[in-house]
């Protein structure tokens, strides 16, 4: 294979050497990364971080499971049952794994560390602000996700504690929805999500995977041993139609996008080679597998197509067992807030000195006041959209959308750019494979994002 030659100067954008600020940018807070330097060793060298094979799969198992297989079940609703969703799952998994695999890969031909990084590098200015613009984007509709998966988890739990019916009729104004969600908001996530860095929430990691697991373990058993109330609606055997199948993309996406922070754990590994990247990714995309498909197929077969977009919401408020599993949630969802909020907040800081050409240093002292003021309206408008957004499904279908840019649209052309750019006169069969590899990638991420803002803009919109 040829070797690669990709623009790495960034005085070509009109950026600053210094990339200090913009390495931050989107690094799990599990993952620790050495700053780049002049005698720095080339890629594919020798080692650069301390992160192991298998600490590299549970960080990047844990960067792809979360709150979103709250949402599976109803993914296999709306996909036609078990057969249409496991099929869908497995054919997505492919183009999935190949996407992060891609990723590594143009890390290592551009010398970059973070994504947004990779994608400047490698495809220049314009679609590196598109990239970080959907970052920012995606990052925002994430956090007005978390703030209804608190909602709903909170009105189940206090009907059981206030010994009252769900609903709005004849509550106690304390109980309000909107007056839950906003005191938790202010008390807990505003005060998490002023400070400049998020290293002290590092641990958090620990609480989400058990969480996570938790909730899984809790609706299969469910499932296996029902209460004697809960009875399965219609369990639907076949997709209505092809579109209805393409609906369950986004949640599929949402579930599955780590790729936004999988370059840092790339760059974190002791050998960062693009062959055990595969390993890890293809380990850690298995177990997420195997713990989306038992949340999506047992929740789908216990409450059939009746099952609500959080599955949690389709139990009973006075089951022990599922409330404990709401508690893992609310709090999983409170440390998860602040990093993407973080993650967001860095992008537009980013954009904002790289627009006023000021370097990092010299504007040391406005930043405070300037992280304050990102960090109020950054919440404020959040908090407002959960709100008057109550369903869940709406949020997740468009931030799918989003979430298919970065598997699918922007490896898509990071491997299309990074192929062109070998000088080679006369191109191999598998030059133009991968040329054609990189297109579809494109296509299909344009295809699902494509569809999700059309559902948006005519469907929930004009409804």
């Amino acid at each position: 294979m040829a070797q690669v030659s990709i623009n790495r100067d960034l005085g070509e954008w009109g950026l600053s050497t210094d990339s200090g600020e913009r390495a931050r940018l989107l690094q799990s807070p599990s993952v620790d990364i050495a700053p780049k330097s002049e005698g720095e060793a080339p890629p594919g060298g020798v080692g650069r971080g301390t992160t192991s094979t298998l600490g590299a799969i549970f960080i990047v198992v844990n960067a792809c499971l979360g709150a979103g297989l709250l949402n599976f079940p109803a993914a296999f609703s709306t996909a036609g049952g078990v057969a249409a969703g496991i099929t869908l799952q497995m054919a997505m998994l492919v183009f999935i794994i190949s996407g992060l695999v891609i990723l590594a890969y143009c890390s290592q031909a551009s010398n970059e560390r973070t994504y947004q990084e990779v994608v400047w590098a490698v495809c220049g200015k314009l679609t590196g602000v598109l990239c970080e613009v959907a970052i920012a984007t995606y990052t925002f509709g994430t956090c007005i996700a978390f703030l209804i998966i608190i909602g709903d988890q909170q009105d189940k739990i206090i009907a059981v504690m206030a010994k009252e019916p769900e609903g709005p009729g004849g509550s106690p104004w304390y109980t309000d929805r909107k007056f839950t969600i906003s005191l938790t908001a202010f008390l807990f996530i505003l005060p998490l999500s002023i400070p400049r860095e998020i290293g002290f929430q590092k641990y958090s990691s620990f609480l989400s995977v058990v969480g996570t697991w938790y909730v899984t373990a809790i609706i299969i058993i469910k499932y296996i041993w029902p209460d004697k109330e809960m009875t399965p609606a219609d369990i639907l055997n076949r997709p209505a139609s092809w579109i209805a199948v393409f609906n369950a993309m986004p949640t599929i996406c949402f579930g599955f996008q780590c790729h936004v922070s999988s370059v840092p754990v790339f760059n974190s590994m002791r050998q960062p080679e693009v062959k055990t990247w595969g390993g890890v990714v293809t380990a850690a995309m298995v177990i997420a597998l195997a713990v989306y498909m038992g949340t999506g197929i047992c929740g789908f077969l216990t409450f059939g197509d009746a099952v609500d977009p959080d599955v949690l919401l389709s139990y009973p408020s006075e089951d022990m067992a599922v409330a404990v599993a709401r508690a893992f949630i609310i709090l999983s969802v409170l440390t998860s807030y602040p990093i993407l909020h973080f993650c967001g907040r860095a992008v537009i800081e980013g954009l904002w000195l790289r627009y006023q050409g000021m370097p990092v240093e010299e504007d040391v002292g406005r930043e405070r006041r300037r992280r304050v003021l990102q960090t109020l309206v950054w919440f404020l408008l959040t908090l407002l959209l959960a709100l008057f957004i109550p369903d869940i499904g709406k949020v997740i279908s468009v931030i799918g959308g989003l979430a298919a840019c970065f598997i699918f649209v922007f490896p898509g052309l990071c491997l299309i750019q990074a192929k062109l750019s070998e000088m080679e006169e006369v191109k191999p069969a598998s030059w133009w494979a991968m040329v054609s590899y990189g297109v579809l990638l494109v296509t299909l991420g344009a295809f699902i994002f494509g569809q999700t803002t059309a559902n948006a803009i005519f469907v929930d919109l004009l409804a």
